[in-house]
């Protein structure tokens, strides 16, 4: 039980669409991510995510609309919704995410941007 800075563990790796583990809340993860670019349309039918924008912008695509999340903001995707996050002119966005342990990066799609194990640090 110690304080987590998420600026400090953010700077532990460099891998973009790599999430990695940073703390477990009950039968929750709290991820840590860096994206940049496009990532993989998909959905994950029985968890909702949660996704904090710790520096950058965040474009929250779903098929009928794009979200524009700040720094400092949040956006909830409920389970069942098809979307695609990404990011624009080539800027690196730092993201925290709160999910289920059993959320499947890419949900039922396997695309080469898709991670099967999330490191802790």
């Amino acid at each position: 039980m110690k304080p987590i800075n998420i600026k400090e563990k953010h700077t532990l790796f460099s891998k973009q669409w790599h999430p990695h583990r940073i703390a477990t809340v009950d039968n929750m993860q709290v991820i840590l991510a860096k994206i940049k670019g496009e990532f993989v349309w998909h959905s994950h039918d029985d968890e909702d995510e949660l996704f904090q924008v710790i520096k950058g912008t965040l474009y929250m695509q779903f098929r009928d609309r794009t979200e524009v999340v700040n720094e400092g903001e949040i956006i909830v995707v409920p389970k069942g919704v098809e979307h695609n996050p990404r990011t624009k002119d080539d800027e690196e966005v730092h993201l925290l995410l709160f999910e289920k342990l059993s959320t499947a990066h890419t949900g039922k799609v396997i695309a080469e941007k898709t991670q099967t194990e999330y490191p802790e640090i």
